[in-house]
């Protein structure tokens, strides 16, 4: 779905709440001082030279239209969930003027969920994986020969073993009926095997749905799936089915609960039948910073315990894992990294060490919805030398082509981007510099009279600001360029009693203000004296502020 969000999406797009320096849940009444605080500054009436009163003219319609649209509870709720858009009248219903701030969000959310479904309707969401299984070891482990004439190659061998491919695709019938068909190929070593199912689910209610459907493969298939929330925070779901085929009739039932512990935390409880059965407790645990996930596994004919753990690193977008694996069946030791390096596209390796299982590489791509899946069996025996090559070639070989080949196909797609934000905001931007130059101007007097009753008062005095794209935050002047812009006299007038408030918003919308690099990271440096003494700070474009601050002195060295 598209993203309708007030909030706008470029520094160029005008934010009331950004502009009157105010927060988005602020009361009518800081709303009305913050409009009153801009027209002392801006009201025509004001100004007595004619460029300059038509340049009040402009900056103060644009106050008042902010004002009138933040103070009426029906235009600010449109605002909020629709943004600038949502107040043009012509063909938008929640400008009834008889219907609540509430009415107007749930209808307007109404009205985004009818075009997520005409969407829904005209894609099918495929969705898919291949998975090809590569036999590498010939590499460490190669076998060997009582005769001359059965010598090996010179080079190993290397060969695929296996191929699976899943695909599925949906159909949104109606905005409760979803259909689907998926198929199932998979060969190993010269015998293969495929199967296809065509299921429907019926949503019942936002607490519950039924799925049917039938398959075609080693028999006739049918498949019912039910899944019902319980209580608040328990849920169940059972999943059955029954094949026809030619050693008789197979029959396998799966059955969840799933309880959702606190925070983050959940439990499940699985009860499994057919050709294998099995009781399964599991607990989950996933935070911004971490995912944990514990099994215990009773089974006929195995049973394991599985322990996992992954840390994220969102600055970095990638996650490490690590997980053991140890039952009647043997045990297993994995460790690898995940890492997003586009939109779309995932990269993971893993490396499984086991008995009976041997060494295994596990490299995995994921663009968009398809995935590719590459287990390549290292050797049959747990030995070092195929886990040390198995875990540096991987980073030697990610490490290379993000180098040479990935990273500059990323500059070059975002410094396109940048140039085509550009060009397609050269005209916008102009009208901004335009306009911030004249609030400039507008601002002379009362940005004298505030300084000096903050000088008077040994209070807030706004020595240096610039903004933009600050290369080095301790020497304001050697970041003077095209990409900054000095905003020393729009700082100074916002301050009040020797303080100064400015909200999470970007800066680029305060009156004075313009956004000198857009797509570019933007700072703020303000270099003050309060008490006759030195301070100075740098935040993010996005970032409050509120000064004075002790964190802030500059101590002298």
């Amino acid at each position: 779905m598209e993203d309708d969000n007030s909030e706008p999406n470029s520094s160029l797009e005008d934010d009331y709440y950004a502009f009157l320096n105010v927060s988005r849940n602020a009361p009518t009444d800081e709303i009305t001082n913050a409009y009153r605080r801009l027209s002392r500054l801006y009201h025509p009436d004001k100004h007595v030279d004619p460029a300059s009163k038509r340049e009040a003219e402009i900056i103060f319609n644009k106050t008042k239209k902010a004002y009138e649209v933040l103070k009426d509870p029906h235009k600010r709720a449109i605002y909020d969930s629709v943004g600038i858009k949502g107040l043009e009248t012509d063909g938008w219903e929640v400008m009834q003027r008889s219907k609540t701030p509430q009415e107007i969000r749930e209808e307007y959310e109404q009205l985004a969920r009818q075009r997520e479904e005409r969407r829904l309707q005209q894609r099918t969401n495929p969705k898919g994986n291949i998975t090809i299984n590569i036999n590498a070891t010939d590499l460490f482990n190669r076998y060997g020969y009582d005769l001359d004439y059965d010598m090996p190659n010179s080079y190993p061998v290397i060969e695929v073993s296996g191929m699976a491919i899943n695909q599925s695709i949906e159909a949104p019938l109606t905005a409760r009926n979803t259909s689907s068909i998926s198929g199932h190929l998979s060969t190993h070593n010269g015998t293969g095997q495929g199967t296809i199912n065509l299921t429907n689910r019926y949503t019942l209610s936002e607490k519950s749905w039924v799925e049917l459907g039938g398959g075609a493969g080693a028999g006739p298939l049918l498949i019912f799936k039910a899944f019902r929330t319980l209580y608040k925070r328990t849920f169940a779901q059972m999943d059955t089915f029954v094949l026809f085929g030619s050693n008789g009739i197979r029959t396998g039932i799966d059955a969840t609960t799933g309880i959702n512990l606190d925070s983050g935390t959940m439990g499940y409880l699985t009860w499994r039948t057919g050709s294998s059965s099995s009781m399964t407790t599991s607990f989950v645990k996933d935070t911004e910073t971490y995912n944990t996930n514990v099994s215990v596994v009773f089974g006929v004919p195995h049973s394991h315990l599985l322990f996992a753990f992954a840390w994220k690193r969102k600055e970095a977008k990638m996650k490490l894992r690590t997980s053991l694996k140890i039952g009647t069946a043997g045990l297993t030791f994995e460790y690898g990294a995940e890492k997003k390096v586009s939109e779309q596209s995932t990269v993971a390796a893993a490396m499984a060490v086991g008995v009976p299982t041997g060494v295994i590489l596990k490299l995995r791509l994921t663009r968009a919805s398809q995935t590719f899946i590459f287990p390549v069996q290292l050797c049959d025996e747990p030995l070092p030398s195929p886990v040390f090559y198995g875990t540096v070639v991987p980073l030697v070989v990610y490490a290379v082509v993000k180098r040479f080949i990935v990273d500059p196909i990323v500059n070059e797609q975002a410094q396109a981007e940048k140039k085509r934000q550009k060009d397609t905001y050269r005209s916008r931007m102009a009208e901004k510099r335009k306009e911030a130059v004249a609030a400039v101007n507008l601002m002379s007097v009362a940005f004298a009279r505030i300084r000096s009753e903050e000088e008077s008062r040994r209070g807030l005095v706004i020595i240096s600001a610039l903004y933009g794209k600050l290369t080095s935050h301790g020497d304001p002047g050697s970041d003077l360029s095209d990409e900054v812009i000095d905003v020393t006299i729009p700082i100074q007038c916002l301050v009040k009693d020797s303080k100064l408030v400015i909200y999470e918003s970007t800066k680029s919308q305060l009156p004075g203000f313009y956004d000198p690099c857009v797509g570019e990271d933007k700072f703020l440096y303000i270099q003050y004296l309060f008490h006759s003494q030195l301070h100075q700070t740098t935040i993010q474009d996005n970032e409050p502020l509120r000064i004075p601050r002790q964190s802030h002195r500059v101590v002298a060295t």
